[in-house]
């Protein structure tokens, strides 16, 4: 899956959010650390997303948009 993040440099390095998923952010000394580092950012947040739905015994649907 692809997402599109926004990337800042700061005077520590980069920082990195998914717009498309709330609080979802990272950073790096690096803007290749801070894209490895949000692609794993990613990946837990997805799998934490996927662990409360289950628990909350809802169901997916998809939806033409």
């Amino acid at each position: 899956m692809i997402y599109k993040v926004a990337l800042f440099r700061s005077d520590e390095g980069y920082s990195v959010s998914v717009p498309g998923l709330p609080g979802c952010c990272s950073q790096g000394e690096t803007e290749a650390e801070a894209l490895e580092n949000i692609a794993q950012a990613i990946r837990e947040y997805l799998e934490v997303a996927a662990e409360l739905a289950d628990e909350a015994e809802a169901r997916e649907v998809e939806v033409a948009v």
